[in-house]
């Protein structure tokens, strides 16, 4: 027989045995994925069966989902955009690096031994290949003969973020190493990831010591721009040495982006009031939402401190990001965003923010990341006369992905501009943007502005029975919850074990990584 068809012959049986121990090990097989037809297709189909040494059908399913990566990006980034008008472009721009940057987590995924870190990136794959869509939905324009193939990757992709699941501990993602030992905190109360010298630059105070750049307008810097400073880094930095950018007091008005390539950088204002990133890009103007951000991080391990990103567009011109986070391992320290609509944009990967300030009207903190505010302050700010203010907009597609939105004993009040008129607009804790949407608010004080009803639909009974809102221990005006939504999908969380799955400790695993970073968190509850 040829060896491909005993290569072919061998994988068919393997697949029939997994079927044949569905009662030995997790679920391994096509039937139990969401989009089994798929499954089999591609695993039928798959190209290179030679290389093929280890019998692992989660290895299998993600290599079929890398090939199809690979493929997608090069269809989207070699598609002639002569014909296309501006809009058109710039959403075939953000789908080019969104698939780009697909490639690059498939390829991580692959090479993962651990399935927390392997769920994190293929949900980012999934948010990368929604958010494409988007760009083109911000401008209400078709999406131009997008390749169809793109939504068998989807597809490919929430089969694997199944089967990875299936193949972890049967009771989910844990914040437990690979080898069973409880990730511990270190006895100055910080995660292990974050290391001492990352921690010694979080508490330093009003210091910046070891600054590898400082910028400042008043020319006492090695230069007087972010942008000059981030290129200057690009060139300069080598290894995985956290790199320290000191961005002295003044207003930049700049939209800055920290590229993927660019590792474990640090930005060190010299306060809130004092260290202002501003920029006004926004929807309405032209840009798509992905691109309006202010500031923008796609490498891993970024850290912010003492610093304000905002967006002054104002809520006349819709979605307007202020700070949008796709870094794995991003810590903001101190930090305040500035908005009306979409001001911060979780977009994906693991991030924590600590007594940080956030502002805004309309979805203002979004996106789908697995992301912890803790001890932060959520200022709803005055809308357009037509709006209503929602606090959330959590962007999970998918029920096995592992993101969502935890607010942890922070406060939701109004800001200045709100307040003498907070009669006039309701103010809701989030609305539904994916069908699977999570959010939860825990032992925060929420001020009188928040309306009874407490969540807000998106679009009539969309998401209601699937998402998961939930409420635990919760203080002040608005925290009474006998007048709640009764959606199927909402909880007033009344056990310390189910709240407990959403602390710092538990779904963000922040005992593995916070610790080094130097900023103070509460593991648990």
């Amino acid at each position: 027989m040829h060896k491909r068809s005993q290569l072919q012959l061998f994988i068919a049986q393997f697949l029939t045995l997994l079927l044949g121990l569905v009662h030995a090990a997790p679920p391994t097989s096509c039937s139990q994925t969401p989009f089994p037809e798929v499954c089999n297709h591609f695993l039928d189909t798959a190209v290179n069966l030679e290389e093929i040494t280890k019998p692992s059908f989660r290895d299998l399913a993600l290599k079929v989902t890398m090939d199809q990566a690979i493929r997608a990006h090069h269809l989207v980034s070699t598609k002639d955009l002569g014909p296309f008008d501006k809009r058109a472009k710039l959403a075939w721009t953000d789908c080019q690096e969104l698939y780009e940057d697909s490639v690059h987590l498939l390829n991580r995924s692959m090479s993962s031994n651990d399935p927390v870190d392997t769920q994190t990136w293929l949900s980012a794959a999934i948010a990368n290949h929604q958010t494409c869509q988007n760009g083109f939905s911000d401008f209400n324009i078709s999406s131009y003969n997008l390749p169809s193939m793109l939504g068998n990757f989807s597809k490919l992709v929430r089969n694997s973020l199944a089967i990875n699941k299936a193949a972890s501990a049967p009771t989910g993602l844990r914040s437990v190493k690979s080898d069973g030992r409880a990730r511990r905190l270190l006895s100055d109360g910080f995660p292990e990831w974050v290391s001492s010298a990352d921690r010694k630059l979080l508490q330093a105070g009003e210091a910046v010591p070891g600054a590898d750049l400082v910028v400042a307008q008043d020319g006492s810097g090695n230069f007087k721009t972010i942008t000059d400073a981030l290129d200057a880094a690009t060139k300069m930095r080598s290894g995985s040495k956290r790199f320290v950018i000191h961005v002295k007091k003044g207003v930049y008005n700049e939209n800055i982006k920290v590229k993927k390539t660019l590792r474990n950088i640090m930005f060190v204002g010299d306060g809130i009031s004092a260290t202002v990133v501003t920029g006004s890009k926004n929807q309405q103007d032209g840009s798509t939402t992905f691109r309006s951000a202010t500031f923008g991080v796609s490498g891993d391990g970024f850290i912010a401190r003492d610093m304000t990103f905002e967006n002054t567009a104002g809520p006349q011109k819709h979605q307007a990001v202020a700070f949008r986070s796709g870094s794995d391992f991003s810590v903001f320290y101190r930090c305040s965003f500035i908005g009306y609509q979409d001001t911060l944009y979780v977009y994906s990967q693991r991030q924590f923010y600590r007594e940080c300030d956030i502002y805004g009207t309309q979805d203002f903190i979004f996106g789908d990341a697995v992301a912890v505010l803790q001890n932060c302050n959520i200022y709803v700010r005055k809308p357009i006369s037509d709006q209503k203010n929602t606090i959330t907009a959590q962007g999970r597609k998918d029920p096995n992905e592992n993101t969502g939105i935890v607010i942890h004993n922070s406060r939701v009040m109004a800001a200045s501009d709100l307040k003498p008129v907070q009669g006039s607009f309701k103010t809701y804790l989030g609305r539904p943007w994916q069908k699977y949407s999570r959010t939860v608010f825990m032992k925060s004080t929420l001020d009188g502005l928040i309306d009874p009803a407490g969540w807000l639909p998106w679009n009539g009974k969309f998401a209601l029975s699937t998402l998961y809102y939930g409420e635990y221990m919760n203080i002040g005006p608005a925290a009474v919850t006998s007048g709640r939504v009764n959606w199927p999908g909402y909880h007033v969380i009344k056990s310390s074990t189910e709240a407990s799955q959403f602390t710092v400790g538990n779904f963000l695993a922040g005992g593995s990584w916070l610790p080094g970073t130097g900023v103070p968190f509460d593991s648990g509850l």
